[in-house]
């Protein structure tokens, strides 16, 4: 169960503002909001969680306690990093309206971003990474909802650099934390 709460609550709140939100935020403008594009989204956070939960859960599976808890603090603090980097989307331009290349930048975007490197993490960190994938993979979706509903105008203004720079601080504190943990624990 907390490792269902905390990749629901974290990969959410790391997502505001992230590049895939900003993706469908101009396209579902774009397009007027339609659903193929809503679905395409979804299916797309519900695969690259579960990519990433299964990389974690894996990568923990196969290594001793405290390195699992170092890849862990890197994990952190990997997307600390990716969330403290400024975000830049350039106007996107679909002449195709093509929902095959859509997907496939969302995914791409999605790959590398600080929602990710959380599920991946709490994943590692899970006794059952499971419920790390299910509570990822819906945060993940109801980013993407969020982005697809409020359109690309009313999400530029909110004060997403700030949001963003915030649970960067958060995050990176955590996987010193835990790093540090990992490194001097004499057990």
């Amino acid at each position: 169960m907390d490792a269902f709460l905390l990749a629901f609550i974290l990969t959410f709140l790391i997502a505001l503002g992230g590049r895939e939100q900003l993706i469908i935020a101009q396209f579902s403008s774009a397009l007027e909001r339609n659903v193929p594009l809503l679905i395409i989204g979804v299916v797309c956070a519900i695969g690259t969680a579960a990519t990433m939960a299964y990389a974690g859960s894996t990568m923990a599976a196969i290594l001793p306690r405290r390195a699992a808890e170092m890849l862990v603090a890197f994990a952190l603090v990997a997307g600390a990093v990716e969330l403290a980097w400024p975000v830049k989307v350039k106007p996107m331009k679909e002449p195709t309206r093509s929902y095959v290349a859509i997907a496939a930048v969302l995914v791409f975007r999605q790959m590398q971003d600080a929602a990710r490197f959380a599920i991946f993490a709490l994943a590692a960190w899970a006794v059952f990474p499971t419920t790390a994938l299910i509570g990822g993979a819906l945060a993940g979706s109801a980013a993407v909802v969020l982005g697809w509903s409020l359109g690309a105008p009313t999400l530029q203004k909110l004060p997403l650099r700030t949001i963003r720079l915030v649970f960067a601080l958060c995050m990176i504190i955590a996987g010193i934390v835990i790093g540090l943990n990992a490194r001097f624990t004499f057990l």
